[in-house]
């Protein structure tokens, strides 16, 4: 379902994020808790990309998996880094053919491994808009509008990009190159996500925004989030929780919970367009929060 059917449907959207596991093992846990996801009624899932272009293969496996045997609705990543415009129009006709109706244009991280790399022919996130909404146009897609496009936004900054007004920049230049949405990085200062949204609106940018909700799960999870994503933000208050736990892997875990639970309440209360879940490929904090919520499906949130 086109992304602009699926506002209108919803009016809030909830969503989650999977990544392409790299065992059969991962595979099949994947696998096992599809249904648990399915049972949740999500407005729509995302896979990601894998730094490069590294897990394309199985990016795309996913995507046609998900689409042809389960109820969830993929939205795959498209990334710059790494991929020529015929890479990146093969992966769109393919996603055509198979009825997928959303895409989300990234930049892309480079390999973290220094593995020398192509460039590839779109420089910023905004080229590859152009490009999508430029397929679009040729009439390739079973739907007239052609394929709904992503992009991704930062609350709290890009590690990459410290002036925050070059920032807003490049994210207005992504919207006006044809964008429908935006996805936001994960944050835990829901105080700094509204103030970045006023920001959006002081330039011009009137696309419904999600917000991007990653529940920490456990000690060594949240400094791999401080690791991969650059420039986030932990509020003391949270830190403090977590320390209480003294080493206790299920009660940080609860803590992690209850503190996204609290972002997601005041989030819709607040009347956030949207909800996009980081689940590692894992429903159980997920359910927690649905469960915290006091709902059993994404609709009961709407």
């Amino acid at each position: 379902m086109h992304v602009a059917d699926i506002f209108a449907r919803d009016g809030l959207t909830v969503s989650y994020e999977f990544f392409p596991p790299r065992s059969p093992q991962g595979w099949e846990s994947l696998y096992g808790t599809i249904a648990e996801f399915e049972a949740l009624s999500p407005s729509f899932v995302s896979v990601t990309y894998g730094a490069g272009g590294s897990t394309r293969d199985q990016t795309n496996e996913l995507v046609v998996r998900l689409r042809r045997t389960t109820r969830l609705d993929p939205v795959p990543h498209l990334t710059c880094i790494g991929h020529t415009r015929a890479e990146i129009e093969a992966l769109l006709e393919r996603y055509a053919a198979e009825g997928v109706s959303n895409v989300l244009a990234l930049r892309g991280d480079r390999p973290r491994d220094g593995a020398p790399l192509h460039a590839g022919d779109f420089a910023h996130a905004a080229d590859l808009v152009a490009f999508v909404r430029a397929f679009n146009a040729s009439g390739r897609h079973p739907d007239p509008r052609g394929f709904g496009i992503g992009v991704a936004g930062f609350p709290e900054g890009h590690a990459e990009t410290p002036n925050t007004l070059l920032q807003m920049d490049h994210l207005k230049a992504k919207v006006d190159a044809g964008a429908d949405w935006i996805c936001t990085q994960l944050f835990f200062d829901n105080h700094a996500f509204y103030d970045w949204r006023e920001r959006c609106e002081l330039a011009s940018i009137r696309v419904p925004i999600l917000a991007g909700i990653m529940p920490v799960t456990s000690e060594a999870g949240l400094r791999r989030m401080a690791d991969l994503a650059g420039g986030t933000r932990f509020p003391a208050s949270l830190l403090r929780a977590i320390e209480r736990c003294r080493g206790d892997e299920e009660a940080v875990a609860r803590v992690g919970a209850h503190w996204a639970t609290e972002q997601c309440r005041d989030l819709i209360d607040r009347g956030v367009r949207g909800i996009h879940f980081y689940t590692l490929n894992r429903s159980t904090a997920t359910r927690r929060i649905y469960e915290s919520l006091g709902v059993r499906t994404s609709s009961q949130l709407r």
